[in-house]
This record gives C-alpha cells, sequence and structure tokens, in this order.
C-alpha cells in the first residue's frame, strides 16, 4: 500500500511517497522537495558472506535529465560518477552504517537517484533522509531513522538548512547526521570566500599626514572558526537532528515493513580461548602491540595465531583458525583498551596527549616549484604544489548549475599500497582517497589569500608511509608546501587526528592517533585550523553518540596539539629557500591607457616580439591601462615588463639603429639574467645576448663567464625592430 507523509521543518519542506515506486526493492521512498525528486532504494541478499564484515554498498547516482541536460563527451550517457556524487555517497555510508547491527553481514545496497533536480537544493542532505527512509522502512533489520541538517552562518548567526546561496554568502558549512538520540557523523569546513577586517591606516603618522592617516587599510582574514563557536553550532544541528528523526519514525510507523529474521554472528571471541591466550602468549601479544606501532600491518599478530594453532592444546580441542584469530584480535583489543584506560598509557609509549614526533624538509625537489616532506611518527607525506595559469583550472559541471565551473585549488590525495607494506595495484583513487583529498582541501582553502592569488595551485600528497592519519599529515605538509612555492597565505594551517576509548564511566581522548588506536578505539575524530580557530572537521562516531561536554573537551585538547605541530611548522616555514630558478612569475602594473596602442604595436607586431623573446603570456586592459605578464622564469617576466615600460615611457620612441648583420661591434653589458645578458649597443639601444650563444661549451649561468659592465664584441645575428639578437664574435671555449 502506497503512503504519503508531508513534513515542514527545520526550514525545508519535504513529501515522501513509499510504496510508490520500485516495489520489488526491501525499501524504496520517493522524495520531493520543491522541484527536487529523489528516489531511494534498499535491497538485501538473503544469504551473509563468508567474511565478518557489513558488505554495504551506497550509490548516489545523479540523471542529467533531471535539469533538463544531455550528458556531455562523445558517449551521450551517464558514465563514471563525479567527485560530488562519490563524497556525497561516502557521506550516506558513514551515517547509516552504524545503525547495523553486530554481526549482520548480508550484503546490502542502497541506491540514490536524483530523477529532478532545484537549482536551490541541498542535495546531500536531501539524499540522506532519502536513503535513511528507504531503510527504515524496509524490512532489513534497522530500527532507527537518520536525517541530516546543514549549518550555515551568515552575519554572525546560525541558520538551519540554508539555501545554496545563503551557504555561499556565509562563513560556515556544518554538515551533520544522527538518530533522535545521537550524532553519528560531522563534517564542517569554513567557507574559502575572504572577510575584509577594515582598520584605520597607523603606519602613517598623522602629524606628518593627516589625510593618509584617515585612510582604510583593508586586512584579509581567516574565515575560522573558534571552538566554543563550533559547539554551539553542534548543539543547534542536533536539536533541528531530533526534531525531524523522531518526526520521521513517528510518521513512517504504519508504512514500516515487518524486520526480517536473519542470522547474525556471534563476534564475541571463545572466553576459553581468550583465557589460554592471556595465560601463554601475552608476551607475544604486548610484543605484537609494540610492532604495531610501527606499521598498520597485522604481520606479527598473524605469526602468534599460526603459533597458537601449531599448540597441542588447540590440536586437542580442534580449534579452529577463525576461533585464534578472533580471541587473538580480542585480546590485543582488550589489552590495548586497558593500557590507556588504566595506566593512561599507549602502545607505543606516549602519553595521552603526547604527539608523535615530526620531522619537516622543505623544496627539497629541485624542479618543483614547491615542496614538503611531513614525517609525524610513522605517517608520512610528501605534498607538492603547482602553480598555473587559468587554462590549468579543472573545469566540472554541476547539476545545479547552468554553466560550468572551474576548480582553482585542487588538493589530490594518493595511497599506494606500499605505505602500509602492502603489495597492491595501484590505479585510480577510490572514494577514500577523494576524501581525505576533499577534507584537506576544506583545511587548506580558507587560508590562501585570494586577494593576492593569481595562479591555478594544485596540491598532490603521496603517503609514503602511514600509520595513522595521513590525512591531516596531507594538512600539514600541504600548508608549508603552498608556502614554498611563495603562495600568498594568510596562515599556516595544522591537523591532528583525535581518539576516544571508552568503558562505562571511564573515558580517555586520544591525541595524534596511530592506526592501531583508530581500529580498536572509538571515535575517529579529525581537526584542522590555525592558531586562532578551525577551518575543517571531520567526525565519525562508532560508539553510538558522544555528548557535547565530551567534544568540547576533545575539541580544546585538540587545540592544544594543533599549536604544539604550528609551531615546529612556523620554524620551519622561517628555513624555506623558494625555488626561484623554477617558479613561475606574475607581475601587474600599470601604463597610462592610451600607451596600450605602442605596446601592441602595429598589428600586433611589437607585443608579439615582447612574448617571443621572454618567452612570457600577457594580458591588457585597453580601458585600465593594467598590463599582466606571466611566465616560467622570474627573470624573463622581469626583463619583459621593463621593456614594457620603456615602451609605455617612451624610451623606445627612438629611431633604431640598423645593424649590419654577422659584423663585430662593440657593447657593454648592461644586466645578466638566467637566460643571457643584456647588451648595450652604439646608439644606446640594447641587444640580447642569449647564453646559448656565449660558449661552444655548456655553462650554468651568464656570471661564469660575464659581468655587468664588461665591453664585449659581438655581432647582430637579427634584427627585427626593436628585437636586436646578438651574439659573441669570439665565443668562449
Amino acid at each position: 500500500m502506497a503512503c504519503r507523509f508531508e513534513f515542514e521543518m527545520n526550514n525545508r519542506q519535504t513529501v515522501f511517497e513509499i510504496g510508490k515506486v520500485a516495489r520489488q526493492a526491501n525499501g524504496s521512498v520517493l522524495l520531493r522537495s520543491g522541484k527536487t525528486v529523489l528516489l531511494a532504494t534498499a535491497v538485501m541478499d538473503d544469504k551473509p558472506i563468508e567474511e565478518h564484515f557489513l558488505p554495504l554498498t551506497v550509490q548516489y547516482i545523479e540523471k542529467s535529465y533531471a535539469a533538463g541536460k544531455i550528458p556531455g563527451g562523445f558517449v551521450k550517457r551517464e558514465t563514471k560518477p563525479s567527485d560530488f556524487e562519490t563524497l556525497t555517497s561516502r557521506l550516506i555510508d558513514r551515517s547509516l552504517r552504524p545503525l547495523f547491527p553486530k554481526g549482520f553481514f548480508n550484503p546490502v545496497q542502497i541506491t540514490v537517484m536524483l530523477l529532478s533536480v532545484d537549482e536551490r537544493a541541498d542535495l546531500q542532505a536531501l539524499a540522506l533522509d532519502a536513503a535513511s527512509a528507504a531503510l527504515y522502512v524496509s524490512d532489513i533489520p534497522v530500527s532507527q531513522s537518520v536525517s541530516g541538517v546543514r549549518v550555515g552562518r551568515k552575519d554572525g548567526q546560525f541558520i538551519i538548512n540554508p539555501t545554496l546561496e545563503e551557504l555561499e554568502e556565509g562563513t560556515l558549512d556544518l554538515f551533520v547526521s544522527g538518530t533522535k538520540e545521537d550524532l553519528l557523523m560531522i563534517e564542517m569546513q569554513a567557507i574559502g570566500t575572504v572577510d575584509v577586517k577594515i582598520e584605520p591606516n597607523i603606519s602613517v603618522d598623522p602629524m606628518i599626514d593627516p589625510m593618509l592617516a584617515d585612510e582604510i587599510v583593508e586586512t584579509p582574514q581567516v574565515n575560522e572558526l573558534a571552538e566554543d563557536e563550533l559547539v554551539e553550532a553542534i548543539a543547534l544541528a542536533q536539536k533541528a537532528i531530533a526534531l525531524a528523526a523522531g518526526e520521521y519514525e513517528k510518521a513512517f510507523a504504519e508504512a514500516v515493513k515487518p524486520k526480517r529474521e536473519v542470522e547474525l554472528f556471534e563476534e564475541k571471541a571463545d572466553p576459553s580461548i581468550m583465557t589460554y591466550i592471556q595465560e601463554f602468549y601475552m608476551d607475544d601479544i604486548n610484543r605484537a602491540l609494540d610492532g604495531m606501532a610501527k606499521s598498520e600491518r597485522g604481520g606479527e599478530l598473524k605469526a602468534i595465531v599460526a603459533k597458537v594453532l601449531e599448540d597441542e592444546m588447540a590440536e586437542r580441542e580442534a580449534w579452529s583458525e577463525e576461533q585464534v584469530k578472533a580471541a587473538v584480535d580480542e585480546v590485543k583489543r582488550q589489552r590495548v583498551r586497558a593500557m590507556i584506560l588504566e595506566e593512561g598509557k599507549r602502545a607505543d609509549g606516549r602519553g595521552l596527549k603526547d604527539v608523535r614526533p615530526i620531522s619537516i624538509e622543505t623544496n627539497l625537489l629541485p624542479s618543483v616549484h614547491g615542496s614538503c616532506l611531513f614525517t609525524r611518527g610513522e605517517t608520512q607525506a610528501l605534498v607538492t604544489c603547482t602553480l598555473g595559469n587559468r587554462q590549468d583550472a579543472q573545469m566540472f559541471e554541476r547539476i545545479t548549475g547552468k554553466n560550468a565551473s572551474y576548480e582553482e585549488f585542487m588538493v589530490h590525495y594518493n595511497f599506494p599500497g606500499f605505505s602500509v607494506g602492502e603489495a597492491s595495484r595501484i590505479g585510480p583513487p577510490g572514494r577514500r582517497e577523494l576524501g581525505h583529498g576533499n577534507l584537506a582541501k576544506r583545511a587548506l582553502e580558507p587560508s590562501l589569500d585570494k586577494t593576492q592569488l593569481d595562479a591555478i595551485v594544485r596540491l598532490v600528497s603521496e603517503i609514503l608511509e602511514s600509520n595513522g592519519s595521513s590525512s591531516m599529515a596531507t594538512v600539514c605538509g600541504g600548508s608549508l608546501a603552498l608556502k614554498a612555492a611563495d603562495v600568498p597565505v594568510l596562515k599556516l594551517i595544522a591537523g591532528v587526528a583525535m581518539g576516544l576509548v571508552t568503558e562505562g564511566d571511564k573515558y580517555a581522548i586520544l591525541t595524534d592517533i596511530m592506526g592501531l588506536e583508530d581500529h580498536d578505539g572509538d571515535m575517529d575524530f579529525k581537526v584542522a585550523g590555525s592558531k586562532d580557530g578551525i577551518t575543517a572537521l571531520q567526525m565519525d562516531i562508532k560508539l553510538g553518540g558522544i555528548s557535547l561536554e565530551l567534544l568540547k573537551e576533545a575539541l580544546a585538547q585538540a587545540k592544544e596539539a594543533r599549536l604544539h605541530i604550528l609551531g615546529l611548522m612556523e620554524d620551519a616555514a622561517q628555513a624555506i629557500q623558494i625555488n626561484e630558478e623554477v617558479l613561475p612569475s606574475t607581475e601587474i602594473f600599470h601604463v597610462e591607457p592610451h600607451k596600450i596602442v605602442d605596446i601592441i604595436g602595429q598589428a600586433g607586431k611589437t607585443i608579439r616580439e615582447i612574448i617571443e623573446t621572454f618567452e612570457v603570456s600577457i594580458d591588457l586592459d585597453k580601458k585600465q591601462g593594467e598590463v599582466k605578464v606571466t611566465g616560467p622564469n622570474k627573470a624573463k617576466v622581469k626583463a619583459a615588463c621593463d621593456h614594457i615600460r620603456s615602451i609605455a615611457d617612451g624610451s623606445e620612441k627612438k629611431e633604431i639603429p640598423q645593424f649590419e648583420i654577422n659584423k663585430p661591434i662593440k657593447g657593454k653589458v648592461k644586466k645578466l639574467v638566467d637566460f643571457g645578458a643584456f647588451i648595450e649597443l652604439p646608439g644606446d639601444v640594447d641587444g640580447l645576448l642569449h647564453i646559448s650563444k656565449m660558449s661552444r661549451g655548456r655553462i650554468g649561468h651568464p656570471s661564469d663567464l660575464l659581468s655587468e659592465g664588461d665591453e664585449v664584441e659581438v655581432v647582430v645575428k637579427s634584427q627585427k625592430g626593436h628585437k636586436i639578437e646578438l651574439a659573441l664574435a669570439k665565443p668562449i671555449d
């Protein structure tokens, strides 16, 4: 029987139609909100898998027809998912996975298809609500409803479920999901737009120039959020989630199918095997824990399992490998948690608040614009920064947009198998890699000074070693790689992964968790920000919920660690040596607008000669008189700018003497640059002596042979107007 339910709450109106379409699925929902229509289905296989884990697959799929579009490209149908679709699928998965009962191993597939779109819709929140409703009303044994709420901030006020316009104009994007009792997942980012702080110009003495002292100085600011403000926003979201999830459960009660009886596998290990291992193999377990601190592999524990299986007791009692492995894992888990809760000690000997040793090396790659090798304990990220021009921006299309958009700041994260000692194939990025790269991008983007940045920026993080929170190592290394490439950043950004262990009333918050603690802990909590506030946060809660007081304490402890890491990063930033010779350069200056014609020349001849001679690109604004010169070599850009200024100030208007080709003439070295030397010739004109025309052999720099002020004998190889190319009359051997 089809049912229809309407809701109006949390600044959103939604309609759920249950049992109307896709009726052969275990559960199906058609969700409408404005012009947005989503179909969500949940399907479960009858038989569990042999491996003991939950095989949950979530797919969020956008159909081009939903926006009245035909897919672009050669193939006119939807192909591989976009990054937005992948990240949305991941968000739904992380929100729904905690709802399944322990020991549930039946394959489940949740599919959300966008059938019609409203340009103002928050598709992630609606997709999560649709997926949760399909799962809740199905006969799959899940008995709680989940809701997702987004919180924005504009003019200092928090907004529940803002429109896309309100979100883009604000300074906060916080997404929280949970049930009516508990929070399950949090994602937060400071919006990457730049606030402007207005201050008086205190650098001018009012006694000297009172007029200038009254001028306004604009200072770009990072849109970060203080810890107390973040807790306030999460509390607001929690109330909205409790309201929505509670209303959904109440309304959907009549439409919920009877839950199917499925076999739940007992995950607890055999107590008798555990007791035997604790009695005779505890020293081996402790040694294995120390080994686990050095790698995410479980090689040491596998060796213990094999050793136990060879034991006479195992043979006599016919223990299976699966039973022994489960017992070893549980003994290891209990030991790790007991050390933390009872001794305040961790497997690698650290205290609860200690950050692992950090080493930082910048610009270790000579041909790369900027690079940083960031090592924290056994986690290591090599992050590179590459600068490009407008043509290098990543074009993408959003289903809610009418035109193509361009991504001007990219963060790409790679996690090869060798980083954890595995011999696995390196392929295209998966969901985890896209998610970690997106988290690092959200953390770093607010730190960019976009009022000064005039380049496309791509960061690539190569994870070379991993034992806990390589995404936060990417944030730290990425911030320093930006500095190493001379990108204008407002503040350094650091990230740290936090953990939580709870047993009854006891709990312990862990700073800078390693892989072992992530696996056996109750929370994975990543915080990134500057010394003054948080720019990005991601939290997955495994224990069913977390109190706001505990969250507040975790944020405060994370800030301590962040300040410690930032102190080390500040020291490393002071020691950065910029790769000037490979760093692309852009210079912008102004000339009288009527001089632009002289720079262009007849039929564009002059500007073509400048571009060809100095290997630069030039953009001219005829109305404003703005000249923008960009090139891969700073010296060539500066030389081109000097040449353009000479044209604009009239010094190039004088009559240029015509020189006889290949006839020796005397000149003086006026200026040395990386690619050659400018030679002052008779008639007060300059010619370019390229480095390749100086010597019969190869030289590193013109200064190896010449000095400014030297008199040299040269020959003119070619002359086209102002462009005079020279060679030494007698090349140096």
